[in-house]
């Protein structure tokens, strides 16, 4: 399962995440692989995949389309001004161009270079597992908040650092899940519905970048089944609902021309939102019974 926070599970627990209860629904623990990543947009998805995803080939992909991205020209990352966006290094560094990246091209000739040199991507793995996004040196010398200040790894072994072990997550969480509180129903955060500025996807950054995803993943030999949305609905302005409709029949449109697999489910409930796209927990369980009772999901499941 591809996506950005949405399969991850941004206000759930992991027992409370779309490919969990997919799973229940399976009657399995390891059917539906979360493959959700916190703050992935379609741009930096492409790249992902692209150059660091060569093992996804004659898969089964769950691919999450959501249309959040396409709600305003700063979401398509299209805005002349500079924005600051996560994932940077996984998007095109030359071309498509990004207006709002302003990177140097020192910066992103370094960044071509580790996506093409092994090694190079390895040590910043590396660095961002075990020493804090720091270098080795940097990492020795770090100095703790204590007055004077104390630096604890200075005689660490960096090497006992590097466990080559995955940590899990942790049974509790304070930020997610339904004791935590955030994990409640949008209507008790947002005032009034929401005036989206949705962009055209002809144009759109990222509506190109997913196609060309769609298309890279199918080349490979994958059996790709597109999840559009789950959009909450009922945040969008009444005078706003025209142009988010257009937008859904566009995309459907490609799909359909594309040859492309996929399900387009119904809004949930309003209150099983906890915002513009991500469900809550039960949202989640929800979603995931009415895509299990779907034929076109169950056939790309069992072919």
């Amino acid at each position: 399962m591809l996506g950005d926070s949405v399969v991850w599970g941004e206000y759930v627990l992991p027992d409370g995440t779309l490919s969990h209860f997919l799973n229940q629904e399976a009657g399995r623990s390891d059917q539906f692989i979360n493959g959700g990543v916190n703050g992935l947009f379609p741009l930096a998805l492409e790249g992902l995949i692209r150059y660091h995803g060569q093992p996804l080939h004659h898969r089964k992909i769950l691919l999450q389309c959501n249309v959040l991205w396409m709600s305003s020209p700063k979401a398509d990352l299209r805005v002349d001004k500079e924005e600051k966006f996560n994932h940077a290094h996984l998007v095109p560094q030359f071309v498509p161009r990004i207006p709002c990246y302003k990177a140097d091209a020192t910066e992103r000739l370094s960044l071509v270079i580790e996506r093409n040199l092994n090694f190079m991507a390895w040590v910043n793995h590396l660095q961002s597992a075990y020493f804090g996004d720091r270098s080795i040196p940097l990492w020795t010398l770090e100095a703790d908040s204590t007055e004077p200040p104390q630096y604890p790894n200075a005689y660490k072994n960096p090497f006992a650092q590097i466990t080559l072990t995955v940590p899990s997550a942790p049974p509790e969480d304070s930020q997610r899940g339904p004791r935590s509180p955030r994990h409640k129903p949008w209507t008790e955060t947002v005032k009034g519905a929401t005036q989206f500025e949705w962009v055209d996807p002809e144009t759109s950054l990222q509506w190109g970048a997913f196609r060309r995803l769609v298309e890279n993943l199918r080349a490979r030999g994958n059996q790709v089944l597109v999840v559009l949305g789950p959009f909450n609905e009922h945040m969008i302005a009444q005078g706003n609902r025209l142009a988010y409709q257009r937008l859904g029949t566009d995309i459907i449109a490609w799909f359909k021309q594309s040859r492309v697999l996929y399900v387009a489910p119904e809004t949930l409930p309003g209150e099983l939102y906890a915002d513009a796209s991500h469900p809550l927990t039960g949202g989640y369980e929800l979603l995931a019974k009415r895509l299990y009772q779907d034929a076109d999901f169950q056939k790309w499941l069992k072919n």
